[in-house]
């Protein structure tokens, strides 16, 4: 078993990049695969990793357990430290998470630091009356101007972000990627932490990709793109949108006193080695909080964090106590994201926990989901961690999904998927289980996959009330069973000969993002993250445009089709210079109109995702295959 290395802050790789000669730089891809096969762990916990007879690059991590500083990464060789050997080590490390290098025990989102300051150049030109502009304008008319700081740095990374969406995934190798940390690092000097963290999830995404790791999904790292060149295109502007300059890091206010009763608990796992727990609570009057313990330790610390001890305000129960029980805790702190904190002033005694058939659970189940889902697509900000309830009646499999509908008049199909499809935790074998028993009722507390059309992640399930063909669970599970933890027994169903209800024989039925000719947008977004601008303008040589866009106009979408075909224009379009030659043309062109066509369709999904929800004929007209 090859040895983990330990995480690098992006400044330090970006650093040993820049360091290299032109010469190096090339070589520096084929120098990564592999380096770390072979890497080994000292006493002291330096990694070692050996190049050949004389280079041998040892990482020695800091107390936090990150290499975060250029001494850290020593090389024998005669060229150390501006050497390829360091240079690969480092980029065969993973990227190390901004509370990591802060000292703090948990990650917050993908923040994290980045290389050195780069030269700026003019602000990205684009479209005045581009759909993103008039999207990306949330915040009041009058918000102040930014710092001129922060618009060089915001202006630096916008062109960082449009080279590495012109290379693409296939050139998008660890010279680029160094180029995107290093105008990120200059966001995060400059107290743009936000676009930091989006250009980092670019970086993840970029690499996961070229590794072709199982995990990677092209459309996430389209998405990922998405972002970056939205948050670094507006900020670029001087537009001073609080979404995109509040801090990165939480922080904790006070909150009072709270009473709060658990609904549930989920594991964590994260692609960068932080396992942990996560539990979801509830406060009387309906708000909704959570208290987490996430650090490093990857898979076992997730499995393992279910029953560790609830570390606030020296409570005396575990998280497997806390999601069935509740607190009272005096002195609370709470961050924006409803987290609660664990400050030296905050004490926190148990209380008994409440049942999901009573207050205040009881109101989460008796909204129509379709409602909230809504709610949820109509503020994305909040919608990455809401939960919803409902009342389900087990309708079949299709493919990986399994097939419920909730217990409400003309309610729609809907489809739950593993909440964590790692096979060492229990969610997929749950559903598995439930998925063999049709006509089942039971209660769902779940996440809605606001990328899939009527798709919850299920993180809990209990007995349907007022339901004989329901589940049977034990006195001390409380109702309810956590599907990231407890796992789901024979015995915990209707016993074999149980008259089941009768159930309408179930289809997946048509899926509006998978059959709406939107797919037409959404393979040439991705192409060209995939492959790069040339992808993309091989799609705009001959008559392919008019024939591949025709079945869009004809459903209506002819918006759609504009800004797609402009795209392919422009990934096309090759200037020449003053003798005629051709050149290379500028990226921001094209980046505009990728960004632009990847806006319009975004805003395009989540209206056929909530349409999903909720049938209709406008729906079903839109999804229809053309």
């Amino acid at each position: 078993m090859s040895t983990e290395l330990p995480p690098v802050a992006p400044e330090v790789l970006a650093g040993a990049v820049e360091n290299l000669t032109a010469r190096l730089r090339k070589k520096l891809d084929a120098a990564i695969a592999g380096c770390a096969d072979g890497a080994t762990r000292g006493p002291d916990g330096s990694v070692t990793l050996r190049f050949g007879e004389d280079a041998v690059v040892t990482l020695t991590p800091g107390p936090g357990g990150a290499v975060t500083a250029a001494e850290q990464a020593t090389c024998t060789c005669l060229l150390a430290p501006r050497c390829l050997h360091r240079a690969a080590a480092l980029g065969a490390a993973p990227l190390a998470d901004a509370d990591a290098l802060a000292g703090a025990p948990a990650p917050d989102a993908d923040a994290a630091g980045a290389g050195e300051r780069p030269e700026a150049g003019p602000a990205p030109a684009g479209p005045a009356q581009s759909p993103e502009h008039d999207r990306a304008e949330p915040g009041p008319r009058d918000a102040p101007a930014l710092t001129p700081a922060q618009r060089t740095a915001a202006t630096a990374l916008w062109h960082a972000a449009a080279e590495a969406l012109a290379a693409g995934v296939v050139a998008g190798g660890a010279v680029v990627q160094a180029e995107l940390l290093r105008a990120a690092h200059t966001a995060r000097l400059a107290g743009l932490p936000r676009a930091e963290a989006a250009a980092l999830r670019v970086v993840r995404g970029l690499r996961a990709a070229r590794e072709q790791r199982t995990a990677h999904r092209l459309g996430d790292l389209t998405g990922a793109f998405r972002e970056l060149l939205h948050a670094a295109g507006v900020l670029a502007s001087g537009t001073a949108d609080p979404a995109l300059t509040a801090a990165a890091r939480r922080t904790y206010t006070p909150g009072g006193s709270l009473q709060v009763h658990g609904l549930c608990r989920e594991p964590v796992l994260s692609a960068t080695g932080y396992g942990g727990v996560v539990t979801h609570v509830l406060a009387p009057d309906g708000s909704r909080y959570t208290v987490s313990d996430v650090r490093p330790g990857g898979l076992a610390r997730a499995r393992g964090a279910g029953r560790a001890p609830v570390a606030l305000g020296g409570a005396t129960l575990d998280h497997r106590g806390l999601s069935r029980g509740g607190l009272r805790i005096v002195g609370a702190t709470v961050s924006p994201e409803g987290r609660l904190g664990a400050g030296r002033g905050v004490r926190a005694t148990p209380l008994a926990g409440a049942p999901w058939t009573g207050e205040p659970a009881a109101r989460l189940f008796a909204r129509p989901a379709a409602e909230a889902v809504a709610e949820l697509l109509a503020d994305p900000e909040g919608s990455e961690s809401a939960l919803i309830g409902l009342d389900v009646a087990v309708a079949g499999v299709a493919g990986e999904h399994l097939l419920v509908r909730e217990l409400r008049p003309d309610a729609p199909l809907l489809r739950l998927l593993p909440a964590h499809p790692h096979p060492e935790l229990p969610h997929t074998e749950n559903l598995r289980r439930i998925a063999s028993h049709p006509g089942l009722r039971l209660r769902v507390l779940g996440r809605p996959d606001l990328d899939r059309a009527a798709t919850l992640r299920p993180l809990a399930v209990g007995p349907a009330p007022g339901e004989t063909y329901t589940l049977r669970l034990p006195e001390e599970w409380a109702g309810r069973a956590d599907l990231g933890y407890d796992r789901l027994q024979g015995e915990n169903f209707p016993p074999p000969g149980t008259p089941a209800p009768e159930a309408a024989p179930a289809a997946a039925g048509p899926d509006p993002l998978a059959d709406s000719p939107l797919w037409r947008v959404r393979r040439l977004l991705e192409s060209g993250v995939a492959g790069g601008r040339r992808a993309v303008a091989e799609s705009a040589r001959g008559t392919a445009p008019r024939t591949a866009y025709g079945p869009l106009r004809r459903a209506g979408l002819g918006a759609a089709a504009v800004l797609a075909t402009a795209l392919a224009a422009e990934a096309d379009r090759r200037p020449r210079d003053v003798f005629g030659r051709l050149a290379d043309p500028s990226p921001d062109g094209y980046a505009w109109a990728w960004l632009a066509a990847a806006t319009h369709l975004a805003a395009a999904e989540r209206c056929l995702v909530a349409a999903s929800w909720t049938p209709s004929p406008e729906a079903a007209a839109l999804a229809a295959p053309v």
